[in-house]
């Protein structure tokens, strides 16, 4: 049965999304998921490995370098995780944020106002912290940038490892939470993290970047087309100064993510749904895999309590995220009179806010980034990244636990399909075709009743008759 046309959304804040919407949040985040526990599984293998008794071999394996030297591409394999996979990664943020904008949350202004500002502020708080905790202790202000990151792939690993599924509303809110987050860290890597430029190379990354819009604009297709062209926009961009995955963003960013007529789906969910399991399952937790790997020891986590560069890191992401969110949230709704869905409450935004705070792949790759050529200081940025992302998924399973039963009410409300046509009831009940659907359901159930009573009844009847 077709899906009901796209039904007018509840405009209170945290409110019900239109069915399609639901859908399409719901099969990007299920694919995350999974990626988030990859991720996860990822991260504990390089810890183990890094502090077990072969942990030479971890060094041994992170540096070997491969690639074409003449093309400036003899890069190890850590970088090549950092700067090769993760443009796959931020391939898919770009179409991430160009879906967004043309057609999910980010579209209408009024709206994307509360989430844009939540993400904001979410950004901007962990890097004052940071610098507060900095200036104080008189720490390098060079990793300001490392605890404004959310990853939505660990939190989600996270809700799936603690066994708490929240309702759409509250996913729907984390997901473009962390979308406008991605863009915002692509900003700040293109920004402050381009090293000098190599004017021919940009030149040549541009000029391949226009030919890969104008062969989308006349429908070009084949994979033997694009992947061709991306690896040496990818390669042009990297030699050019600027992160290489940028190039990642650009050219999710040109894909169409509107609808025509006649299409099921759009050529950037097409491609989305393609490339999505390639990031997810591969890409982020090879990177995970090559930059997770610190050495874990009493004496330095007690450096990383004690340096206010790790301090302010840890700090950011636990205190920080988790004020900056919430707060920025609570001031943007009172500001826009913006009034939250009755059926949750200021609560669960904590929750999420503190979930928020996660902040592992970006983080990861903007301390690289923040402190290269620092190779003791990096390791330490490292450690406190893994302990500030961790003391945030405690902080949030114990907030979220607390509400678990009313989360897990609210969903099977949301999931309920009483008529099984595939189209939760909730988005159907201001359908008259819904309603008497339903009357056929509930007089057929009738009908058997009323049968199974009589066939009882005359089971009791010849009991009692004589022999």
């Amino acid at each position: 049965m077709p899906a009901p046309a796209p039904t007018p959304t509840d405009r209170k804040f945290l409110g019900r999304m239109s069915w399609p919407e639901r859908r399409y949040v719901t099969d990007a985040l299920r694919a995350e998921t999974v990626g988030g526990v990859l991720l996860l599984v990822a991260a504990v293998t390089a810890l183990v490995w890094a502090n077990s008794p072969v942990s030479a071999s971890y060094e041994t394996v992170s540096d070997f370098h491969m690639g074409p030297a003449a093309l400036g591409l003899d890069l190890s394999v850590q970088h090549w995780a950092a700067d090769g996979l993760l443009a796959i990664f931020f391939f898919v943020a770009g179409i991430e944020l160009k879906r967004e904008l043309v057609a999910g949350e980010l579209r209408d202004p009024k709206a994307a106002a509360l989430p844009v500002v939540a993400a904001l502020c979410g950004m901007a708080v962990p890097a004052l912290v940071y610098a507060l905790t900095n200036l104080i202790g008189g720490g390098s202000m060079d990793g300001w940038a490392v605890p404004t990151a959310t990853d939505i792939a660990f939190a989600l690993a996270v809700l799936a490892v603690i066994g708490t599924s929240l309702p759409s509303a509250l996913r729907a809110f984390l997901l473009t939470l962390a979308v406008v987050d991605d863009l915002f860290a692509i900003l700040i890597i293109a920004v402050f993290f381009t090293s000098d430029l190599n004017f021919a190379a940009l030149g040549g990354a541009v000029a391949a970047l226009a030919v890969f819009w104008v062969l989308l604009r006349k429908g070009v297709r084949g994979w033997y087309v694009y992947v061709p062209l991306a690896m040496v926009i990818w390669g042009l961009m990297y030699n050019s100064g600027v992160h290489a995955t940028i190039a990642g963003v650009a050219m999710g960013l040109m894909l169409r993510c509107t609808r025509r007529e006649g299409e099921e789906h759009s050529p950037g969910e097409h491609i989305e749904h393609l490339v999505r399991p390639l990031s997810a399952g591969l890409a982020v937790p090879l990177f995970a895999l090559f930059s997770a790997g610190v050495s874990i020891s009493g004496k330095s986590i007690a450096e990383v309590s004690t340096n206010p560069v790790t301090l302010g890191v840890i700090l950011g992401l636990v205190v920080g995220k988790t004020v900056g969110i919430f707060g920025g949230t609570w001031l943007a709704a009172r500001f826009t009179r913006a009034e939250l869905n009755t059926d949750l409450a200021w609560a669960d935004v904590l929750a999420v806010a503190s979930l928020a705070g996660i902040g592992f792949t970006v983080s990861l790759l903007i301390g690289e980034l923040a402190f290269e050529g620092d190779a003791a200081l990096t390791e330490e940025v490292k450690a406190a990244v893994l302990i500030g992302s961790l003391t945030a998924a405690v902080i949030a399973t114990i907030l979220l636990k607390l509400r678990v039963r009313k989360y897990e009410a609210l969903l099977a409300d949301e999931e309920r399909d009483e008529d099984q046509d595939g189209i939760p009831d909730i988005y159907e009940e201001d359908n008259p075709a819904y309603h008497l659907r339903m009357a056929e359901i509930y007089e057929k159930k009738a009908a058997e009743h009323r049968h199974r009573a009589q066939l009882a009844g005359a089971s009791r009847d010849e009991g009692d008759s004589p022999a």
